[in-house]
């Protein structure tokens, strides 16, 4: 019994747990670029923030209006064709790069990442709940969190690799130096949609997987379970302030004076590998404590973060605190995906298709654009971040209750 619970996975999965995990890199890499590319776009298309902040509002839309059909179709079809077809979708808005160049305005971009967040979310909504099932149920959160943490080296990759390659060569004035690296992940994310067309990826069964197909995509049932509706309502908290951080990061360090893009970007990738350095922690100390506590203990890590933050005690005292907020707050997502899913059986699927939801939160950077831009003050954005950690906590704190009340 002690070792299943400290085995993040099943030798029967070992395949499918090291090919599914690939894909967290990917969707790691994908997202990060846009907070490169947000600042970029600014200065070659001569935009404002809140301008840019669409690419952020348009991608994660795409998130938001195919979650559940994503979650329709990975219901009927299972786990691989939803991953496929991800792939492909996520693919072909990458490669669409090449024609909105020719086009040299901004919005034409927005059609090709509206494209490519509606791969990303096929990819999350298959990935994120069947690498809960690849495994001991006692260790369901600690694998996300592991899988998750690949996430993280995507993030960093794009942040250094891409971020500097494209501050580095800004000119054009058009926004054409990103058609490069999107052309080339176009081309590989393609190549490995043909990889996974020819696996074979078991699907996973529960006991109540007939009745949950037979009463359809039964939303009024999740929406029922108050620890459902609780875990969604802090996910998407946090999914507001976390891709609100990360899109204003480059603005922020910027705007204050403190450094010039290229630096910026070198620093957020710093702030993502401690990210990531974060969840492969997490993952072990979840094998050894209860998962709702240590989320608590991150909770209220990153509330206290962001408000020394909010108090502008300087350079060194701001820059520690926002490094350490990409600390507490890494293990957020999986943890509260996992923990919300806990229990749902058939419903699982429909379930991970609604949570998949949230990263609409990503749109709160517009919030942060608008009042950056109208308040002519970079830090008090980050009370927008305060307020979805803070959500975050409470739901971490009722979840710590409710186990202890068992």
């Amino acid at each position: 019994m002690k070792e299943n619970k400290i085995s993040l996975s099943s030798k029967q999965y070992a395949v499918p747990f090291i090919l599914i995990t690939s894909l967290f890199f990917m969707w790691g890499f994908a997202r990060a670029i846009l907070d490169v590319l947000n600042k970029h776009f600014q200065t070659e298309l001569d935009i404002t923030i809140t301008q840019s902040s669409l690419i952020q509002v348009t991608t994660y839309m795409g998130y938001f209006l195919m979650a559940i059909p994503a979650g329709l179709f990975i219901n009927r079809m299972g786990y691989r064709r939803g991953v496929v077809t991800g792939l492909v979708l996520f693919g072909l808005g990458s490669l669409a790069f090449i024609p909105c160049s020719m086009a040299g305005t901004f919005y034409p971009y927005l059609v090709a990442l509206f494209v490519i967040g509606c791969g990303l979310v096929f990819l999350e909504v298959s990935a994120n709940p069947y690498v809960t099932e690849l495994g001991p149920k006692e260790t369901a959160t600690a694998r996300l969190n592991f899988s998750q943490s690949f996430n993280g080296v995507g993030s960093m990759f794009a942040t250094l690799v891409v971020g500097s390659f494209l501050f580095q060569s800004e000119s054009a004035g058009d926004g054409s130096n990103a058609v490069i690296p999107y052309s080339i992940m176009g081309a590989l994310v393609l190549l490995i949609a043909v990889i996974f067309s020819r696996v074979n990826l078991p699907e996973i069964k529960h006991t109540d997987d007939k009745e949950t197909q037979q009463g359809g995509h039964n939303i009024s049932r999740l929406f029922k379970n108050r620890c459902f509706v609780f875990g969604l309502s802090a996910l998407l908290a946090y999914e507001v302030a976390e891709i609100s951080i990360n899109s204003y990061f480059i603005n922020y360090v910027t705007g204050q004076g403190w450094m010039e893009p290229a630096t910026a970007s070198t620093v957020l990738t710093v702030g993502l590998g401690l990210f990531m350095l974060a969840r492969f922690i997490g993952a072990a100390v979840m094998s050894n404590i209860a998962a709702e506590k240590y989320l608590l203990i991150c909770a209220v890590g990153t509330v206290a973060c962001i408000a020394v933050l909010l108090l502008d005690l300087g350079r060194n005292i701001s820059m520690a605190a926002l490094m350490m907020n990409y600390f507490f707050e890494a293990i957020m997502f999986p943890t509260i995906f996992a923990l919300t899913l806990r229990g749902l059986g058939g419903l699982t699927k429909s379930a991970s298709s609604i949570l998949m939801m949230t990263p609409v939160g990503g749109c709160g950077f517009l919030l942060m654009g608008y009042a950056a831009d109208h308040a002519g003050n970079f830090v008090l954005p980050f009370f927008i971040p305060l307020v979805g950690y803070a959500i975050v906590m409470a739901y971490a704190w009722s979840t710590v209750r409710s186990t202890v009340k068992k």
